[in-house]
């Protein structure tokens, strides 16, 4: 449906024939004429347009649209004036409003305005209602899905959130393991409280109990200060833990003694400090098969998995696969000053919804980025998005140059190839060819390196 047209004009000759000669061309056509009564009739919403005379009894032009801005009624407005006023529409144009008509009306004029205000209000009625539709969807901060398997997670966030139990969150990477965590925090009544993330995968043994439980002035070489820990940052909030299930067996110990009692002592220090946190776990792993192995304590699971949650993969939600890139459209193009985007070509739309996306949500967000910055037209192409393709096979090669030393190259293989797996241990070894335990210990010796040269 068209929307109505609004003539608000106190000759009422002017308002009459504007309606009779819009009516014939197939508007909606209502009519005041005064200022009152068309604000009257404005608030009860319907008009797509407003063509308001400029000089009004009681309530003038000017004032009708600052009512409507400030009471954020989106119709657009035409401000009819006469010569002597033009300045004064100018001004109204520059605050939002459409166009301005001098009188006499130029008749041809204004039959060429009309469908172009009107599709104004149709899209800006469109982003409105969008917008409605991704906040209603974004339920829990940054999360966004109106599949069945994104309500179902909802639907837990909102059970276990006031609750103070443990959550163990099991999916894969790049599936926003970290968003179901804070979104948790929340809607908790600790939402005031720190939330503090820590990925346990990514730290050595030494680095990674540290910085879980802080050490005293003299703990070791180089501790010249004190240092508080993640366990003591999140005291009143939560504590999420990534990747847990990368924690070295005698960590695990530790950790498992300091969420049974809510305390623990720092690296080097006697006094046992008391916390109040709650914590939120998650692993990209197979969790029972990693019980199995022994790479994650039982009893620990236990502790944490006092409530299990299972966030599934993008292939498993289709359905939010388009509504996420949009979002992540809209988002990318404000934030690079690229307004003049409007959305994704047919082909591109056909490739995005085709595609597995193996790196899940955080895949499709940084094609979609990447695709932005490519862009150049109105919409963003298939060109722009496989734009992301050559990238990555860019970051799947390492490029040595001659002259480096075998001890440099063999660290930048080793490091480029963990960070290319995403901090997966498992992953990393088997692409290097070598087992877990040799590459953690690559990693301790070439990390420790790095933290000497800083």
């Amino acid at each position: 449906m068209q929307a109505k047209i609004l003539v608000a004009d106190d000759e009422r000759h002017i308002a009459e024939g504007l309606q009779m000669l819009l009516g014939e061309e197939g508007y909606e056509v209502e009519t005041a004429t005064d200022g009152r009564t068309a604000w009257e009739m404005i608030q009860e919403g319907g008009y797509g347009l407003i063509l308001a005379d400029l000089r009004m009894p009681e309530v003038d032009g000017l004032e009708l649209f600052a009512r409507m801005r400030k009471a954020g009624i989106s119709s657009e407005v035409i401000i009819i004036t006469g010569a002597a006023s033009v300045d004064s529409a100018v001004a109204a144009m520059r605050e939002g409003a459409y166009d301005y008509l001098e009188k006499p009306l130029n008749l041809e004029r204004l039959k060429a305005l009309i469908p172009k205000a009107l599709e104004a209000y149709r899209v800006k009625q469109a982003n409105r209602l969008l917008e409605e539709r991704l906040a209603n969807l974004t339920r829990f901060g940054d999360l966004i899905g109106q599949s069945d398997e994104m309500k179902g997670i909802y639907g837990t966030i909102e059970a276990v959130a006031p609750a103070s139990a443990s959550v163990l969150i099991v999916g894969e990477s790049g599936t926003g393991k970290e968003l179901v965590a804070r979104a948790i925090h929340e809607k908790s009544n600790r939402a005031k409280g720190p939330f503090v993330a820590i990925n346990c995968g990514a730290f050595p043994r030494e680095i990674l109990e540290n910085e879980l439980f802080g050490h005293e002035k003299g703990a070791f070489t180089g501790a010249i200060n004190e240092k508080a820990g993640c366990f003591e940052l999140a005291n009143g909030g939560t504590l999420f833990l990534d990747e847990v299930a990368e924690m070295e067996p005698d960590i695990q110990v530790k950790f498992l003694r300091a969420l049974e009692q809510r305390s623990f002592r720092r690296l080097g220090g006697k006094k046992e400090i008391q916390v109040d946190i709650r914590v939120v776990a998650a692993t990209n792993k197979n969790i029972n098969k990693a019980v199995e192995e022994g790479k994650l304590r039982e009893d620990l699971y236990h502790r944490l998995a006092v409530i299990p949650l299972n966030l599934p993969p993008l292939r498993e939600r289709r359905g939010d696969v388009r509504l996420l890139a949009e979002s992540f459209l809209r988002r990318f193009s404000e934030e690079n000053g690229k307004s003049t985007i409007q959305g994704f070509a047919a082909e591109a739309l056909e490739f995005i919804n085709a595609y597995r996306w193996p790196g899940n949500v955080r895949e499709l967000k940084n094609a979609v980025e990447r695709a932005v910055i490519f862009a150049h037209g109105s919409e963003v192409t298939l060109q722009d998005l496989r734009a992301h393709e050559l990238i990555a096979a860019e970051d799947r090669e390492v490029r040595i140059p001659v002259g480096t030393s075998v001890e440099q190259a063999e660290r930048t293989l080793v490091l480029k190839t963990f960070s290319f797996a995403e901090g997966d241990y498992g992953k990393a070894a088997s692409m290097l060819g070598i087992d877990e335990e040799e590459l953690r210990s690559r990693l301790s010796v070439l990390m420790g390196l790095q933290i000497a040269q800083v």
